[in-house]
């Protein structure tokens, strides 16, 4: 970690220098030197003054914490010991029911502010910069005494200026946990050389520089923040919860039994039919004995999530799949696929729209939006795993990867910087450049299908040998001890 202090002294540097350039006079211009020692000495009064604050931890994040599994696992893993967790973010999509459930854990909802509907794009975006301040800064001053604001970032603007000034009043420690570069995203969408990208880089730069703790997402993420931002991380790889593990076949039949209720290609073929069986598209259970087996001839279940965001190309899957039903057509000894993608986001009607289009014969495709406690069964009953998150920094790794492996699913990954920290190409499954090499890889794995002789069959089989580190167990060695030194 950067020395807080420095970092202070120059932003406040530079806010004078910002002054003075744009022709404020002296006294004006030293403003911010007057505001930031008022901080402090209001901060250094404040400390200690609730001698059981060093039991409540603050968990922020300036989303939607129901679509914030890492975060949702922090509150969990500290209520776990004991603590007293405030969870702060926004309430889109339902939290998973252990947080629901956690008498330690209180959800504090905030909203998510848009900002002005008119006027400059420029303009519109700094509103909603100045609502969103203004809000979360309130929160942050009204609830009870905390020993500690985890907050994550992305998104960190304004929650990271913001959850530091709020930090130094209420006298309580900060930890950043960097998931990913904030400005990396955002120039996916407006380019490395827009205005906005390069002030949000600077400030997130700057302003990373005053937290007390930071965690990061990979090696490759802690030496960048090092080497480039003068801050010392602490690695905490995604582990996956017990909740992601293979699923039994009779919970399979159940799911895909509810899914098909909604989703056609779940339910079986309409020209089969057998007395006693209940069936679906890949499981049968006899009515009578209650045995459930797969169904003879059934397709491949392949599963993809994803947030639809740019960062993820989902033509080079839907082109793959071209490929592939091109080699079943060829006469190919393989099977009928159905392709789950699973999530929100952005582009998910463009995405659908696209996949209408196609007329495939021997693939089916299904976008469905699972509650989180069916997601998990469902990767736990899927064949194969296909990962098309590139990361926008190349220094973060997909959290559904870790899911998979957590539920034995071997993946194939499309290459980016650090994916090598996580998948292990020939071990626990292979990485694709372009959709080309990615529909090889779907025609060598599924080549032997059902069997679980083939690469496929050793890839689940090296998963499962692995000894896998979980989640609890990760963040036990790694964060409790941060904890406890600065807040017992």
């Amino acid at each position: 970690m950067a020395d807080a202090n420095a970092a202070v002294a120059v932003v406040t540097v530079s806010l004078v220098l910002l002054g003075l350039s744009s022709g404020l006079s002296l006294s004006w211009a030293l403003l911010p030197v007057a505001v930031v020692v008022f901080i402090f000495i209001l901060a250094s009064g404040l400390k200690g003054r609730d001698e059981r604050a060093h039991l409540n931890v603050c968990v922020l994040v300036l989303g939607d914490i129901g679509r914030s599994p890492r975060m949702q696992y922090h509150a969990l893993s500290l209520s776990r010991h004991g603590y007293n967790v405030t969870l702060i973010g926004f309430l889109g999509t339902k939290p998973h029911q252990d947080i629901l459930e956690d008498d330690r854990i209180d959800i504090l909802p905030i909203s998510e502010l848009k900002g002005l509907t008119v006027g400059p794009k420029i303009f519109r975006y700094a509103s909603k910069v100045i609502f969103q301040t203004f809000q979360l800064f309130y929160v942050l001053m009204k609830i009870e005494d905390q020993g500690y604001i985890l907050m994550q970032n992305p998104p960190g603007l304004p929650a990271i200026a913001v959850t530091w000034v709020a930090s130094r009043f209420r006298g309580n420690q900060f930890i950043i946990d960097w998931h990913n570069y904030g400005y990396t995203i955002m120039a996916l969408t407006h380019g490395q050389n827009n205005f906005i990208v390069k002030m949000a880089k600077w400030y997130e730069k700057l302003f990373g520089c005053f937290s007390d703790h930071n965690l990061c997402v990979t090696n490759a993420m802690r030496e960048d923040l090092r080497k480039n931002w003068n801050i010392k991380a602490t690695t905490l790889y995604d582990k996956p919860p017990p909740i992601f593990r293979e699923t039994p076949l009779k919970l399979q039949h159940e799911l895909f039994i509810r899914m098909g209720s909604t989703y056609l290609p779940f339910r079986p073929s309409p020209d089969v039919t057998k007395e006693y069986m209940e069936l679906t598209a890949f499981t049968e259970r006899n009515t009578q004995t209650g045995a459930v087996t797969h169904s003879s001839g059934r397709p491949a279940l392949l599963l993809s999530s994803t947030s639809w965001t740019e960062d993820e190309d989902f033509s080079i899957l839907l082109q793959a799949l071209e490929e592939y039903e091109k080699f079943v057509e060829a006469g190919h000894k393989l099977p009928s696929l159905v392709c789950v993608i699973t999530g929100k986001g952005p582009q998910k009607e463009y995405y659908k729209k696209l996949i209408d289009s196609k007329e495939l014969q021997h693939i089916k495709i299904c976008t469905p939006w699972l509650e989180a406690e069916d997601y998990p069964v469902l990767l736990g009953s899927a064949d194969l795993g296909v990962c098309l998150h590139k990361s926008s920094s190349g220094l973060d790794l997909p959290m559904k990867v870790v899911d998979m492996f957590g539920c034995c699913l071997p993946v194939c990954a499309i290459h980016f910087q650090c994916l090598h920290e996580l998948v292990k190409h020939e071990e626990n499954g292979l990485i694709f450049k372009d959709s080309k090499e990615l529909s090889e890889q779907l025609k060598l794995l599924f080549s032997d299908f059902p069997s679980d002789q083939g690469k496929l069959g050793i890839f689940r089989k090296n998963l499962r040998e692995s000894g896998q580190q979980r989640w609890d167990e990760n963040w036990d060695q790694n964060v409790l001890p941060l904890i406890k030194e600065h807040c017992d």
